[in-house]
């Protein structure tokens, strides 16, 4: 599976950004996709999470209620839509693609695509 991140660039604090991760293979669908995102000095934390139905998602505590993860099987894309963005929701955000249930943590997923920037001034 290869992953292509997109969508991220500069907005100001309390707005909003949709970033897209488009993968190619025809078994997209049996993959559990997440977002995690690396400030500069920090480690890569996870941000969020969907299950290969898009029944069940997961969040980091701090993204609750403000970032949506989505995913579209027929078009092999998943996307996290962000509003009320805050200064420290900048970092670079990447996807990635897990063949196990419910992955949290980096060392969980299979796939990375190259991480797409995102910038919130305040």
């Amino acid at each position: 599976v290869q992953l292509q991140a997109s969508g991220g660039g500069l907005v100001q604090a309390g707005g909003s950004l949709r970033l897209s991760c488009a993968a190619s293979g025809r078994t997209f669908s049996r993959y559990e996709m997440g977002w995690f995102r690396q400030a500069p000095g920090k480690e890569r934390e996870f941000v969020a999470a969907i299950s290969w139905s898009g029944s069940r998602t997961d969040y980091l505590d701090s993204v609750k209620g403000r970032f949506t993860i989505s995913r579209d099987n027929a078009k092999n894309t998943v996307y996290l839509q962000m509003n009320s963005l805050k200064a420290e929701d900048t970092a670079v955000y990447y996807c990635a693609a897990s063949r196990l249930v419910g992955p949290t943590t980096p060392n969980d997923y299979d796939y990375w695509g190259q991480g797409t920037l995102v910038t919130v001034s305040s």
